[in-house]
C-alpha cells in the first residue's frame, strides 16, 4: 500500500492527469493564482481548497477529488512521509525523496490550473528543503529536538558551552594550525573522523532513549566536528599547492 502523502495523486490512464480540467478546478478570473495554506481545524485537518474535503497535514493531494493541496507548515519529517528518528537510511530517504518528486513533476500539471501548477512549485520548494535538512545529520538532530521543544539559538545550535568541548576545540584547531606536513594533517584528520563516527552514536542513543540534554550537547559537538572538516579540507587543498 502507497503512503498517505502520495497514494492519491491521479494517474495518467484514468485520464485525470492530462485530459480536461474540472469546472470546478478552474480560478476564478477576479482570483489570482496562489499557494497559500489553507484554514486549518484545531485537529490539524485543512480544508480542501477545490472541495472542502478533510485533508490531514502532510498529505499532497485530497483523498476526495485527488486536487493538489497547498503546503503546509509541518517538520521536515511529516513532509516526506518518514518517520522521525535520527538514524536515517540514505536509500530510504532518497526512495521517498523522488517518490514525491515524481508526483509532482511538471509533466503531470502541464493542463492544469495556474493555481494547481502553483501549488506543485510550491510543494516541490518544500519537499526540496526537507530533503536538504533530513540529509544532513546537524539539520536532522536540530529538526528532532525543534519538534520536542528545545529551543535552537540562531547559529543553528546552542552556544557551546561545554568547557571540555571548548578546550578540545582549542586543542585541535591549535594542532591543525601548527601542522607542518600533509601526513600530520591525515593524522588529525583520522582522530577528527573517528570522534565523529563515536558522536553520530552516541546521538543515535540519545534520541532513542529521549535524553534531549544530551542530544542537544552532543548536536552542538557534531557541528562542531563537521565544521572541523571543513578546516581540515582546507588544510589539505594548502598543503597539495605547496611548492
Amino acid at each position: 500500500m502507497m503512503d498517505k502523502a502520495i497514494k492519491n495523486l491521479p494517474t495518467e490512464e484514468s485520464g485525470e492527469v492530462h485530459g480536461n480540467n474540472r469546472a470546478a478546478d478552474a480560478v476564478p478570473p477576479s482570483r489570482a493564482p496562489s499557494a497559500s495554506v489553507e484554514p486549518v481545524t484545531p485537529a490539524g485537518v485543512a480544508a480542501c481548497w477545490s472541495c472542502h474535503g478533510p485533508v490531514m497535514a502532510g498529505d499532497l493531494f485530497c483523498a476526495t477529488c485527488e486536487a493538489v493541496q497547498p503546503p503546509r507548515p509541518v517538520d521536515p519529517f511529516t513532509r516526506l512521509a518518514l518517520e522521525p528518528r535520527f538514524e536515517m537510511p540514505i536509500d530510504e530517504l532518497d526512495r521517498r525523496y523522488f517518490d514525491l518528486q515524481r508526483c509532482l513533476h511538471p509533466d503531470r500539471f502541464a493542463t492544469k490550473t495556474s493555481r494547481e501548477r502553483a501549488i506543485s512549485l510550491a510543494l516541490t520548494a518544500d519537499i526540496n528543503a526537507a530533503y536538504e535538512t533530513l540529509q544532513d545529520p546537524v539539520k536532522r538532530a536540530i529538526a528532532l529536538l525543534e519538534m520536542q521543544g528545545v529551543t535552537i539559538h540562531a547559529d543553528g545550535c546552542n552556544t557551546m558551552s561545554d568547557p571540555v568541548l571548548l578546550m578540545e576545540a582549542m586543542e585541535q584547531r591549535e594542532a591543525l594550525a601548527e601542522a607542518e606536513t600533509s601526513i600530520q594533517v591525515e593524522s588529525i584528520a583520522a582522530v577528527a573522523e573517528c570522534e565523529k563516527a563515536d558522536c553520530l552514536e552516541e546521538l543515535a542513543c540519545a534520541f532513542g532513549t529521549n535524553d534531549l540534554s544530551a542530544a542537544d550537547r552532543l548536536t552542538t559537538r557534531l557541528k562542531y566536528l563537521m565544521k572541523f572538516e571543513d578546516e581540515l579540507r582546507a588544510a589539505r587543498v594548502r598543503f597539495s599547492q605547496a611548492p
